[in-house]
């Protein structure tokens, strides 16, 4: 990285934040799900049960095109707390036990941000990044049970002394526990169960309708009931601290469901994710058309925080587009993808825009890996059991061998199955999103350029 870019990146800009904020420092709380994708009832989705997240959109705005630039967890969660995508950043796969990938410690992320404003900044539950010199968090004990975690948010906020305060809520759900979604354990104690009848539920396009996965299913989506909960006991904590005036809320996710063909890839259902946004003390839009990226949401912390961010950032604040339900300029993201497991290297780059998707598979020649929890999960064995040839839309090869370039038209193929990249009548769309890929790789210094030169 050229010594010049790397100043540029790490110290802050001088001048104003976008918005200029009053003399008063205000409060941050962000609210991660693992592994939730668009099962939420505000999002139309009629199975669901969600009322408090429900309740948080209809106070805020839901933002309709919410975008994760990366659909693994540590790397996605580093580029909330970065703004920078994965390949910038540096944290391409898992931090913890044997992956043990480390974010560039020469990144400079909110934590370290905010506490030299004199923030007190606190993390309960999961936050799966490291090292700590970069996220010098103060440290809950991390607890997956919701109830605990409300409790924790409780401690941290009577330990303030009257600082303002940035929290960072990472909540387990649904994240799969072994083959299940902790719905009978530990995780579940002292929370309402919610249950689904599997017969009943509405198993989405890119998955195969079966009973392993309508099993599945109705599993995934009582530990989303079960994060729900825990949304609205963490929202109750805010308010009886009669905070809640002074915070900005956001609520999203890591990266979609934990299936084959959402976590792990630069599909829609991996990618395409909820985004909440509570501002309180201004008038905002009910919902925003703004294609917002995660690479957004640390421009978007440090601005309602009144604190310059880093140079070089390639997101910006989602504060001005707050009140505005079809803002301009707002119409195109990016994706960037190395490794979830360490064992489980497969680069990928994506360029989205409203109508067309654009994948470029940098080393296609290995073979797709399987993530260790879908792999072992009842729907995708029950595929290898019964020697499925299709899995949902696609065919089962799509999910173990990829061509160098997919190319998909939204408007005709929502669904991301006809890959147009070979088809002369597309050589257009094709030749400037791969153009648009490109530069954006080298605008945000990616290392694997040399790909195009060496392999």
């Amino acid at each position: 990285m050229p010594r010049w870019f790397l100043a540029a990146l790490l110290l802050p800009a001088l001048g104003p934040p976008a918005i200029a904020q009053d003399a008063k420092k205000k409060n941050v709380v962000l609210l991660v799900a693992d592994d939730l994708g668009m099962q939420l009832g505000c999002y139309g989705d009629r199975t669901t049960r969600t009322p408090n997240l429900d309740r948080l959109a209809s106070q805020g705005t839901r933002f309709t095109h919410g975008f994760a630039s990366v659909a693994s967890c540590s790397a996605s969660r580093a580029t909330l707390l970065t703004g920078l995508p994965t390949h910038q950043c540096g944290q391409f796969g898992h931090a913890h036990a044997e992956h043990n990938v480390h974010t560039f410690r020469q990144v400079r992320s909110i934590p370290l941000l905010l506490n030299a404003a004199g923030y007190r900044t606190g993390v309960v539950g999961k936050l799966h990044v490291q090292p700590q010199a970069v996220y010098p968090f103060h440290v809950e004990t991390p607890a997956r049970n919701v109830v605990q975690l409300a409790d924790q948010v409780r401690a941290f906020l009577a330990g303030r002394n009257g600082m303002p305060f940035y929290l960072h809520v990472g909540f387990g759900e649904p994240h799969r526990v072994g083959t299940g979604f902790g719905n009978d354990a530990k995780f579940a104690a002292g929370v309402p169960a919610v249950t689904f009848d599997p017969a009943a539920v509405t198993v989405p396009a890119f998955l195969p309708d079966n009973a392993d996965t309508r099993g599945e299913w109705a599993g995934y989506l009582q530990a989303v009931a079960r994060l729900d909960h825990g949304v609205g006991l963490v929202l109750r904590v805010l308010e009886e601290a009669g905070v809640m005036d002074d915070t900005l809320v956001i609520f999203l996710s890591d990266n979609g469901p934990p299936f084959q063909g959402a976590k792990t890839t630069l599909y829609d259902p991996g990618v395409h994710l909820p985004l909440l946004v509570r501002r309180p003390g201004a008038k905002t839009a009910a919902t925003c058309n703004a294609m917002a990226s995660w690479t957004d949401i640390a421009p978007t912390v440090l601005d309602w925080a009144g604190v310059p961010a880093p140079k070089g950032l390639p997101g910006r604040s989602l504060l001005p587009v707050l009140t505005q339900e079809r803002p301009t300029g707002w119409d195109v993201v990016y994706g960037s993808h190395q490794f979830h497991e360490i064992t489980m290297y497969y680069p990928m780059r994506s360029v989205r825009t409203r109508s067309h998707k654009y994948i470029i598979n940098l080393a296609h020649q290995l073979p797709v890996p399987h993530a260790s929890d879908l792999w072992a999960s009842p729907t995708w064995q029950g595929v290898l059991r019964r020697g499925d040839r299709r899995f949902g839309l696609r065919p089962v090869e799509q999910y173990t061998n990829r061509p160098r370039e997919e190319l998909y038209d939204l408007t005709s193929d929502p669904n991301e199955i006809q890959n147009l990249a070979q088809a002369p009548a597309h050589a257009e769309s094709l030749n400037d999103l791969r153009r648009r890929c490109r530069a954006w790789q080298e605008a945000t210094n990616d290392p694997w350029l040399v790909k195009y030169t060496h392999e």
